[in-house]
Formats: C-alpha cells, sequence, structure tokens
C-alpha cells in the first residue's frame, strides 16, 4: 500500500513557488531522513557516503534534504554513522559526514487533532435566540447589501458579519466593505482536513498555485472523507465569494489556498512541508488544529516544524513573514490551557480565541497567557453560518475556536490589502492595538504597561475590523527583532502544597538589554523543569518589573501525569511594550494538599522584542533539539517558600516591584557568562529575606579577594575555614618531611637522586608494574585511566535525534584514548552495512 509522501513539491522558482513533482514514497519497506547539511556540501556526496538516495530539498527549508534508505531497519542507522564520524574527527583527516549538521530519521504518527467543539457540560445544547432584529439595523443591511451587491441567500444569517440583533457584536467590516477594500491581492492558505475547490462559493477564489495534499499526494486537497468537512467551513468564512450561493467570506476578494494534512498519519517532514508551502504567495496560514483539548496532553510541534516556521517569519512572504494564526483551544470545560499547546504558544503565531454573538465567553474557548485577541464564533443558541462540502452547499453549526482563528486570518487578509509591506510582527502589533475590551465583569483584565487592558480570557479584546484596517494604514513598520536570553537558574527546592508558593527573581540590567540590542518587549517565554507527581495540581505566575502578571500555567483537574515540566516553555504577550528592566518573579505552586509532591529543578527566562539599532539586527539562527540542553550555563537560586499572594494589579505607569516581595539577596552564579545576570530568591510575606540582603559591595575583604556572593559573617566562615585547613596541611607536611629525613638519614640508599635504570633493580613491582616494566610509566597510565570519561556522544546512542552544529565546540575534546585506536577508521566504514 501506497502512504503519504514526506515531500510533495520542489523548488520550481526563485520566487518560491511550490510545484508537486515527486512520486509516492512507501514508507512501509523504505526508511526517510531528513538531514541538515552545510551549505557547500553535495548532497549526491552524502548520499554515496551512506548508501541512500537524495530524494530532493525539504521544500523551502535551506540546507535540509531529504534521503530513502532502500532497506527499513529499527535502527537509526545514519545518526549512528554520523555519530561515528563525529568520534573519529580528532584523528584528522577529511570526511563528507563532517558536514552533516543534524540527522531526523522520519515516521509516521497521527494528525494534530480539529478543534472540534465538544458538548456543552450540561449535555444539552442551548435553545436558539428569540431576540428580535432592530428595524434601523435592518434598513442598513439592506443599504449595504445593495451598494455592495451582495445577494447571497444566507447574508442575513451571518451575524458574525453584521448582527442586526445584538448590537456591537460583531466584526464591524460593513464599513471597511464601503470602503473598498475586500481582501484584494491577499492569499489566505487554509492548512486543515482539504479545502472543496468545487463549491461554487469558493471557485472564484480559489488559488490552485499554493495548495496540495499531503495525505494523499496530489496538487489538489479535495475532501476525501466523510467528516472532511472542517476546512472547507473556515474556507468560506475567509473568502466565500459574493455571488448567489450562501454567504461571503470577510474578505470575500481575497485568494483561498487549501492545504490538507490533517486525514491520515502524516510525517514531521509533511508538516513542516505544509507550513512553508508557497510561502511567496500564501500570505497568512489558518490552523484550526493542534493537541488533543482534553486537559490532560502537553505538546509541541517537531524540530522540522519549529525551523519551517521560524524560515516561515524569515523568507516568507519576501522576507516580511509569513503570518501564522492558530485556534486557542476547545478544553476550557476541561480545565486546559493553550499554555500547554507547542503551537499556540510559539511566538510566531496569533493565537485567537472566541466569543459569542453575545459578546460572551463561550464555555469551550480555552484562557491564556499566549492568546493575543479573541473573534466571534459559537455559542449563545447560534454559530458560524458559512459554505459546506458540495457544488451549493451551506452550514450553519461551524463553531469553536476553529471557526474564531479564520474569521480573524480573514480579517487580516483586509489590512494586507492596505498595507501588504506589514511584516508578521507588524500584524501582532495592530491586532493588539486596535482590539476592543469586552465583558468587564467577567474578563478579569488588568492594566498593562501600554495603557492597554489584558485578559487571559479575552487577551487584549475583539479584533473589531474596520479599527485594524485603520490602524494599519497609518502604522510605521517595527524595527527588526532582537532577544535576551537568561542564564538558567537553578533552584532544586521542594514546592510547598496549599497557598504557599515557591518564589524567584531574576534581575534584568539596562547593560543586559543594551548588549543584546533589546529596545522593548513583545513576547516572553519561560522554559522551565519541574519535577511533580502528579502535573495538574501545579500554577505558575510571572511578575515583570512593571508588576504586571502572567498566569503562564495554571492548574488542570484532569492531568494526573507524573512526567511534570520537562524543558517546557510557556509564553505570556501580557507584557508587550515593557522595557524588561529590572526584578523577574515567578512564583510555582502545588495547590493540592495531597501525598502528590514535587520540586521546582531550574529555570530560564528569554525576552523578545523591537531592536534598538536596526542595523546591528541578526537573524535569529534555526532551532535544534538541544538548545535548552545547555544548563550548565547557570546561576544558583536558594528560594525558600513562604505564603503568597498576588499583588494588585497596578495602573499603567506603576513600575515599581510588588509590594508583598521584600527585598533580595545575590545568590552566586556557579559559571559566569556574558549574560549572566543577578539571581535572586524571595520568601514573600516575611522579613528573613530583608535580613538576608547583605550584597558583596558591603564585603569587608580585600578587592583582590572573592567574596561569592554572600553574607560578611559567611565569608567570615569561608575563610576562616580555609585558614584552618592551610594550617592543617602546613603541619602534615612538616611531620612528614621529618620522618622523611629521619628515615634516610638511617638507609644511605635513599640518598640515590634518581631511580636505578635497571627494572630488576627495582624490584620488579616497586610501583605496581609486573616484572620487566618501568615502574614510571605505568603509573602514569594508570594516573590517566582513572580520569578518563567517556566521550560525550555515547549518551547520544540513546536519543532520537543526532545534532551536531549545538556539539561542534566539542570537536577538540574527544577522548585521547580514541586518537589512539588506528582500527576506528576502518570500522566506521563498515559501520552502516552492518546496522543494516
Amino acid at each position: 500500500m501506497k502512504l503519504a509522501p514526506l515531500v510533495g513539491l520542489v523548488v520550481g522558482s526563485l520566487a518560491g513557488l511550490g510545484t508537486a513533482a515527486s512520486p509516492r514514497w512507501n514508507l512501509d519497506s523504505n526508511d526517510y531522513y531528513v538531514l541538515h547539511l552545510e551549505r557547500d556540501v553535495q548532497p549526491d556526496h552524502i548520499a554515496s557516503r551512506l548508501g541512500l538516495r537524495h530524494e530532493g530539498q525539504l521544500g523551502q527549508l535551506p540546507g535540509h534534504h531529504i534521503f530513502s534508505a532502500s532497506v527499513k531497519t529499527e535502527d537509526d542507522v545514519v545518526r549512528r554513522a554520523v555519530q561515528e564520524r563525529r568520534r573519529k574527527r580528532s584523528l584528522g583527516g577529511v570526511d563528507v559526514l563532517d558536514s552533516v549538521k543534524s540527522v531526523h530519521k522520519q515516521k509516521l504518527r497521527a494528525p494534530m487533532q480539529k478543534r472540534v467543539v465538544p458538548p456543552p457540560p450540561s449535555g444539552r445544547y442551548p435553545t436558539r435566540r428569540a431576540d428580535q432584529p432592530d428595524a434601523k439595523a435592518v434598513e442598513y443591511q439592506k443599504s449595504v447589501m445593495s451598494q455592495l451587491d451582495i445577494s447571497d441567500p444566507i447574508f442575513n444569517e451571518q451575524w458574525h458579519l453584521f448582527n442586526p440583533v445584538q448590537l456591537g457584536h460583531d466584526v464591524n467590516v460593513t464599513a471597511v466593505w464601503l470602503s473598498g477594500v475586500t481582501g484584494k491581492n491577499a492569499t489566505v492558505a487554509i492548512v486543515d482536513d482539504g479545502l472543496d475547490m468545487y463549491s461554487n462559493d469558493l471557485k472564484p477564489n480559489y488559488y490552485a498555485q499554493g495548495s496540495w495534499d499531503y495525505n494523499d499526494n496530489r496538487p489538489e486537497p479535495k475532501p476525501s472523507l466523510d467528516d472532511d468537512r472542517h476546512g472547507t467551513r473556515c474556507a468560506g468564512e475567509v473568502s466565500a465569494a459574493r455571488n448567489d450561493v450562501c454567504g461571503v467570506g470577510v474578505a470575500y476578494d481575497s485568494k483561498i489556498a487549501g492545504i490538507r494534512i490533517l486525514s491520515k498519519m502524516i510525517t514531521d517532514a509533511d508538516e513542516a512541508l505544509a507550513m512553508n508551502y508557497d510561502f511567496q504567495h500564501n500570505d497568512i496560514y489558518s490552523c484550526s488544529w493542534g493537541p488533543p483539548d482534553d486537559g490532560r496532553s502537553m505538546d509541541a510541534p517537531g524540530i522540522l516544524i519549529k525551523k519551517a516556521m521560524l524560515n516561515g517569519v524569515q523568507k516568507g512572504r519576501g522576507d516580511k513573514g509569513s503570518i501564522y494564526v492558530f485556534a486557542s483551544g476547545n478544553g476550557a470545560a476541561s480545565e486546559d490551557n493553550c499554555n500547554f499547546d507547542g503551537y499556540t504558544n510559539s511566538i510566531y503565531s496569533i493565537t485567537v480565541g472566541a466569543i459569542d454573538r453575545k459578546g460572551l465567553h463561550p464555555y469551550y474557548s480555552e484562557k491564556c497567557s499566549a492568546q493575543l485577541v479573541v473573534t466571534y464564533s459559537s455559542g449563545s443558541g447560534d454559530a458560524i453560518h458559512t459554505t459546506d462540502v458540495g457544488e451549493n452547499q451551506c452550514y450553519k453549526g461551524h463553531g469553536g475556536t476553529s471557526a474564531a482563528a479564520p474569521l480573524a486570518a480573514g480579517i487580516f487578509a483586509l489590512a494586507l490589502e492596505v498595507r501588504p509591506d506589514l511584516s508578521w510582527r507588524d500584524m501582532q502589533y495592530i491586532a493588539l492595538q486596535s482590539a476592543v475590551p469586552i465583558d468587564f465583569e467577567e474578563g478579569e483584565w488588568q492594566p498593562t504597561t501600554i495603557g492597554k487592558k489584558y485578559s487571559h480570557t479575552f487577551g487584549y479584546g475583539k479584533i473589531d475590523s474596520y479599527a485594524l484596517v485603520e490602524t494599519a494604514k497609518t502604522w510605521k513598520n517595527v524595527k527588526p527583532q532582537a532577544w535576551y536570553y537568561s542564564p538558567w537558574l537553578h533552584v532544586n527546592k521542594d514546592i510547598p502544597q496549599g497557598d504557599q508558593g515557591l518564589s524567584v527573581n531574576f534581575e534584568v540590567t539596562k547593560d543586559m538589554l543594551k548588549e543584546a540590542n533589546l529596545e522593548r518587549l513583545e513576547h516572553v517565554t519561560v522554559t522551565m523543569n519541574v519535577e511533580h507527581t502528579r502535573r495538574g495540581d501545579l500554577s505558575v505566575d510571572l511578575i515583570s518589573p512593571d508588576n504586571v502578571v502572567s498566569h503562564i500555567s495554571t492548574t488542570r483537574k484532569l492531568d494526573t501525569s507524573s512526567e511534570g515540566y520537562d524543558d517546557w516553555t510557556f509564553m505570556s504577550v501580557v507584557h508587550w511594550g515593557e522595557s524588561g528592566v529590572g526584578t523577574w518573579t515567578l512564583i510555582v505552586r502545588d495547590s493540592k494538599v495531597n501525598d502528590d509532591s514535587g520540586k521546582f529543578v531550574d529555570w530560564h527566562l528569554k525576552l523578545w522584542g523591537e531592536s534598538i539599532d536596526a542595523s546591528k539586527a541578526t537573524l535569529l539562527p534555526m532551532p535544534s533539539d538541544e538548545d535548552d540542553a545547555d544548563h550548565d550555563v547557570t546561576s544558583t537560586a536558594t528560594p525558600t517558600a513562604a505564603t503568597t499572594s498576588l499583588p494588585p494589579p497596578a495602573d499603567a505607569t506603576d513600575t515599581a516591584i510588588p509590594t508583598a516581595l521584600p527585598s533580595d539577596h545575590p545568590e552566586r552564579p556557579i559559571k559566569p557568562s556574558k549574560t549572566t545576570g543577578e539571581s535572586v530568591a524571595t520568601e514573600t510575606g516575611t522579613e528573613s529575606a530583608a535580613a538576608e540582603s547583605t550584597t558583596a559591595a558591603s564585603s569587608w575583604l580585600p578587592s583582590f579577594l572573592p567574596t561569592f556572593g554572600v553574607s560578611s559573617s559567611t565569608q567570615a566562615w569561608i575563610y576562616g575555614s580555609i585558614g584552618l585547613i592551610v594550617a592543617f596541611c602546613a603541619g602534615l607536611g612538616a611531620w612528614f618531611w621529618f620522618v622523611r629525613r629521619k628515615q634516610r638519614l638511617n638507609n644511605p640508599r635513599d640518598d640515590y637522586e634518581f631511580e636505578p635504570l635497571n627494572p630488576e633493580d627495582a624490584g620488579g613491582d616497586s610501583l605496581g608494574g609486573a616484572p620487566g616494566e618501568k615502574g614510571q610509566k605505568r603509573r602514569g597510565g594508570e594516573l590517566y585511566d582513572a580520569f578518563a570519561g567517556g566521550s560525550e556522544d555515547e549518551e547520544d546512542q540513546e536519543t532520537g535525534h543526532f545534532d551536531l552544529a549545538s556539539r561542534d565546540s566539542d570537536d577538540d575534546s574527544d577522548d585521547d584514548d580514541e586518537r589512539g585506536n588506528v582500527n576506528n577508521e576502518k570500522q566506521g566504514s563498515r559501520l552502516l552495512g552492518d546496522g543494516r
């Protein structure tokens, strides 16, 4: 049986147009690998060296090539061969495998899940609305239809475009249309389960060149399965044409493409290809899918997909960047949170939540600090009315955040019509700047530094099409992106249960951000490691120097996993526009008093934003699986736990550190680095931290002696101990000198300055060697063996991924015993064949 291909396109032109030209590959009998190669290497040379076949570049991802093996094995023989060559690099010589940066063996996996709306908690759907439309609103609607020549039969039902019942609860798009802005020259790609290009509602705007089916390896992403309707319905929200079929899309003159990935098993390479498909012409990628919304899952895209998304924002749309729009998720009833989804909490995604036709928060829409905005979808007895699969089929029950994301994508297409030069970050700026806060009673809004309000339920508010397009018209493009990474901050403390929280601080200085060329914040990410026997009991809050709070992690009642947080990255857009300078506070809580417990291991702060000097900006390097693996470059935090309460939200101009957090004391770094700041820990709600806040600056020591970053009393204890040790060693040395002198006086042979050259004269085994061996050399060999460690590469044997790029700095540190193994080259040349 022929299965889905790994690749569905080759580079068709310098503009980046993807064309489907690859054959079907059989993953039942063949293995496939994606190798990241140095720029100047010939892929055919790699294929010849490894006994593979070069299948071409991985879409638009530079330096990444696909290779196939005619023999299928359980082993990752390519990674082993590359790894073995790396062991031999210290022996000298040149091998083409030295140019392999990383190896990714491909496997079929289940596709991501569509954001299908779960039933209401009661198990019954609410009844339909009985409200009557406003007479003046109906007259206005008729006037708009007349002026724009809209005769689509269900346009009157498309309340999300114009709501004559709950006035003001729509996307406010009619005035945009009347001004002549309808999405012209913008293209939205629906990455989903297909798109019915033969629907009379979509046919006029269908963009074939930007479409591909990765599930069935064909140019047309036509729905094939009974439930392949999701993508077509999303497409209708964006680009349904103004005609006599169903309704209209919010950008009814935009182009619409379909990329099918959700209907069958796929590989990470397939999904990476989808996220870059024809990215010079596909402007916006609408993605209404992700990991399961079950309140248990915690999943992120694989490394190839992460690379594809970074490649998209760096190279797509003529380097202005592809715009990725993701649905926040429908798991709110299960206490799911979109920060447990590595797609929605990516800084490259615009994460969109849902509100219903009354402007209320529906039971399914997830909350999180990564959510930027919300827009309309199902709830309060109604849903989105749109196109369905079939030549003239309509649907009136589309909903969930699945419907919110493409509606937002269509509105962004309107902005691109008036400002095609907007970058991917510009679009995020104008989305939040023009958003309208709603439902102040339930939204738990807090003021932010930029004068906006933020709610973890509604983001910065609902999208207003008119306000967004008007903002876009006069928007000044932001400078390139910059970033700052803190060192890893070691904690290694148990987390108290109940109301207590473990609080740790990190100080960011102006000089740090100046060196990083970072002027103002956009996104903030926290990568952390927490061990816990029941992950759902945990919650984490991040408090900025401006006293703005991000609930980056929340408890989940159904999450019983014992895996904790393993290098998991949480993201926040709450701190947009802050300077980032000052004390950042992280509070980790174990909210349930039970038999489950955990330990906060370490964490890592990353600040992302606009550069100070655009001329000094650089592109972010491609990610690797080892990006967060260097936990050795750290500062150590020694926090204490106490009852903690979050400070009340401060005014936008209040930049004070929370008053509930007393003075901090510095901790000494393990390995200082250029980015190492001051890692501090606080005991919240007590005076004890202030009592220990003596710094190295107040030390009694001479300037040339280290203070270790501890208090004066501790310094005295350290140097007193050192003095006692020195005195003891001096006395011991004197005693040995006296004993040795006495022995030499009694044995004149000991007066020899050198050992005898004749080994027999030395007794044969005077230094532990056998007769005939020279004692000194034997002793040296024993000492070398005692301190020689195994190669770090041995640990890589157990991982599923080998990334050479992150380890290049270690090339000169291979074990010395390997340098003496003259048989290693022959053994390496046989490795691939033996592995098969």
